[in-house]
């Protein structure tokens, strides 16, 4: 299957749409500032409750299905970074441009106990908040169209190894953030979402 690599106009566009039409970005670029200061020990908040901003907003749909946002669910949020706190720091400070078969047994085993807690769309959402140039977002419509459709919770790993090597494709095709002058993880998850997701584009 050949997968799409969204031009520099298309991801402009994309931009656009995305602004224009879908207001919990608000929800993402807060808890991008709050998992900044939390982590550097500048606000009274923790990482988990900083993940917790966008999960309540861009996962609403898998606690109204799945399970409620109790006390519970948060602690088991907070243990899984936790567990994960030294490896996610390596992420945090490289680009899916690094990304390539030695990382694969640790991103699995990461994204599996995150998927545990989270589900198969939240643990990509967490995750790339914790480190947003190394870790892509998807949701079923995306992962759909690149060929690795979501199977039930535990099975997913390895899909989402295969989606980052897509990824990482696409960033260098478009030539990283020097070419799309921000975060290219995000402004293609924007043209994914724009065009997969919701049909704008």
């Amino acid at each position: 299957m050949r997968f799409p690599t969204p031009t520099i106009e298309e991801i402009r566009r994309a931009r656009k749409l995305f602004e224009a039409n879908e207001p919990r970005d608000l929800f993402y670029r807060a808890a991008t500032e709050l998992l900044d200061l939390a982590m550097r020990g500048e606000t009274s908040l923790s990482v988990a409750e900083a993940i917790a901003v966008l999960l309540q907003t861009w996962n609403r749909r898998y606690y109204n299905r799945s399970r409620p946002f109790d006390s519970q669910h948060f602690l088991d949020i907070e243990r899984v970074v936790s567990t994960h706190q030294q490896v996610l720091a390596t992420f945090r400070r490289r680009s899916i441009e690094s990304f390539g078969d030695e990382d694969e047994a640790r991103v699995r085993r990461v994204f599996d106990s995150f998927e545990e807690v989270l589900g198969r769309v939240g643990a990509s959402k967490a995750l790339h908040l914790l480190a947003p140039r190394f870790f892509p977002l998807w949701d079923n419509a995306i992962a759909q169209r690149y060929g690795v459709a979501l199977r039930e919770r535990g099975r997913n790993a390895d899909r989402y190894c295969r989606f980052m090597g897509i990824a990482k494709k696409q960033w260098e095709t478009l030539g990283g953030e020097q070419a799309v002058r921000r975060n290219p993880l995000k402004a293609i998850d924007e043209y994914n979402y724009c065009r997969y997701t919701k049909g704008w584009m």
